[in-house]
């Protein structure tokens, strides 16, 4: 289900009221069956895997930090477990019909798939191991054992991620190596279909385990409560990527919905739709007509083309993050700030500070700094950095496009480390010197991320190096084939551009206490206007789902 659907204006509308009148365990129950269902909407399947992070990563969360699971709720997660494999893989629920009355053939309903029923016997071998070995878990050495069940959480959500997502990219890179050898090898590529959203609450379950492994969380004995933590469902498919640690107390207590923090979440889910479908959509033809064209193009065309793709790509996804805020903002739930003015960093480092935030401190907080950071000196550091950021880069996609982007950026934060010394100059106070330099500074920064954005739509290697090649060799040739941007997206961008340079010269982050109110509605006004001109563009999904 899509932000900008009609069908999720419906569902939002009913979750709100349900939420509204439901006692705080009800409203819990609630979240979590809505979420299913917001998920499930793209493909029921799917579920399945959710269900078996959640059912594993609550058990492994038990079994490091107290060494033992009651047998309520052992018995909980396993019948948990494979009625969702039945219900979500095995049932054939295309035998419900509605086409005149509500007709079922039960017949066809539990007789299932063969390969839906071979999920559930392995669903239920697993479950049936893992209780029989649970006693010879509970006399391991608490050092031994709580490394285990850490392992056995990354291992498995690393195992799913890694076969539906990057299977078939390490095969097809196999054998490409293979055959340039001359050997032939026969494809082994499955007809794998990526979940939307597995790169997103992948991670955010794992960081249940580590954090608890780290003793700076303690493992919750609510198992549908870690359940709605792990598929809550504004942030489930692009994030942010929630952090135990700070989402999972506020499910667990009763949420206090006030009127300030209900005003705000209506303006980032306006403000969030506005720019996913006035500017990203509206911008996405002129991206499209050059990166998706078989034919030769200009130099023109392909740094318009890369500018208005860092407009899509950041109006896409903050747009997503905007609502997904907005959305758990009127429920009473604060999720984490994911973007903060990103093109106006002055430096590459200081861009991962404000781009994907809750990405950039995963990778800094599970990744960086346990493989060193920056405490063995500088050479460590650096390599520290490219393969952070390299594997930040095949996080985003299986394709060697985008490890190359994570590459790009990893050298970029390393040659800066080594050229340029960390600056204390702040926006504000600035005198008229410094403030050019600042300024000159985000529009090189811009230049050198936009660039990046070139391999991170390229189609393949040989586009962006034809691409390249052509903005080396061909500078100066202004002809242009691309098309021209819609009405609500050049209106979308300069609303936009006006927004946030004045947020980013005033530090107001607060749009809604920050102004008058004639100013607020003025501009309210105004991206509702150009909102409700974007619904004319070509209705797309959010870009970040393919992650």
């Amino acid at each position: 289900m899509l932000f900008n659907s009609v069908e999720f204006i419906f569902f939002l509308a009913i979750t709100y009221s349900l939420y509204r009148v439901l006692p705080f365990r009800g409203q819990n129950w609630m979240l979590l069956a809505a979420s299913y269902i917001f998920y499930g909407w793209w493909e029921s399947n799917f579920l399945y895997l959710i269900v078996l992070s959640t059912v594993i990563d609550f058990g492994c969360g038990l079994m490091i930090e107290i060494g033992q699971i009651s047998r309520s709720h052992r018995a909980l997660a396993s019948g948990y477990l494979l009625v969702a494999a039945f219900l979500f893989v095995t049932a054939q629920w295309n035998a419900i019909s509605f086409t005149s009355g509500l007709e079922i053939d039960w017949k066809t309903l539990l007789a299932g798939s063969q390969i839906g029923w071979q999920v559930f016997g392995g669903t239920l071998v697993f479950v049936v191991v893992a209780n029989l070995l649970y006693s010879f878990f509970t006399t391991l050495e608490s050092p031994k054992r709580r490394q285990l069940f850490l392992w056995i959480s990354i291992g498995t959500n690393l195992g799913i991620l890694g076969f539906f997502k990057y299977f078939n990219f390490f095969t097809d890179s196999l054998e490409a190596a293979v055959g340039s050898l001359g050997i032939p090898l026969g494809s082994v590529d499955l007809n794998i279909v990526l979940p939307v959203g597995i790169s997103f609450y992948t991670f955010q379950t794992m960081s249940y385990t580590i954090d608890i492994y780290r003793g700076k969380l303690q493992a919750t004995h609510r198992f549908f409560d870690f359940a709605l933590f792990v598929a809550f469902f504004p942030q489930l498919v692009a994030g942010p990527i929630e952090r135990a640690s700070e989402l999972l107390p506020r499910l667990l207590k009763p949420r206090t919905i006030r009127l300030n923090q209900s005003l705000d979440g209506v303006f980032l889910i306006l403000f969030g739709l506005f720019k996913k479908v006035a500017v990203a959509d509206g911008v996405a033809i002129c991206v499209d007509a050059i990166y998706e064209t078989p034919g030769i193009v200009s130099w023109l065309d392909i740094v318009l083309a890369t500018f208005f793709f860092a407009i899509q790509i950041y109006c896409d996804f903050s747009g997503y993050s905007d609502t997904a805020r907005g959305v758990a903002k009127i429920l009473g739930i604060e999720l984490m700030v994911n973007f903060n003015l990103p093109y106006f960093a002055r430096n590459p480092s200081e861009f991962w500070q404000r781009w994907h935030i809750s990405l950039s401190t995963w990778f800094r907080d599970y990744v960086y700094i346990p493989l060193g950071g920056s405490r063995k000196g500088n050479r460590s550091t650096y390599v520290n950095l490219l393969k952070t950021m390299t594997l930040s880069g095949l996080w985003h996609g299986a394709g060697w496009t985008f490890v190359i982007w994570g590459g790009y950026h990893g050298l970029l934060l390393c040659v800066y480390r080594f050229v340029i010394p960390k600056s204390t100059t702040s926006v504000t106070n600035q005198n008229g010197s410094a403030k050019l330099k600042s300024l000159a500074a985000i529009v090189f920064t811009f230049i050198l991320v936009s660039y990046g954005w070139l391999w991170f739509r390229a189609n393949s290697i040989e586009q962006a190096i034809a691409f390249t090649q052509t903005l080396i060799w061909d500078i100066g040739n202004f002809s242009m084939s691309l098309p021209r941007p819609t009405l609500s997206a050049i209106a979308g961008m300069m609303l936009l551009f006006a927004y946030e340079i004045l947020q980013y010269a005033t530090g107001k982050s607060r749009f809604n206490d920050a102004y008058p109110p004639i100013l607020r509605g003025a501009f309210y006004a105004a991206i509702t206007v150009v909102l409700i001109m974007g619904t004319s563009n070509a209705p797309a999904q959010f870009i970040y789902f393919q992650f």
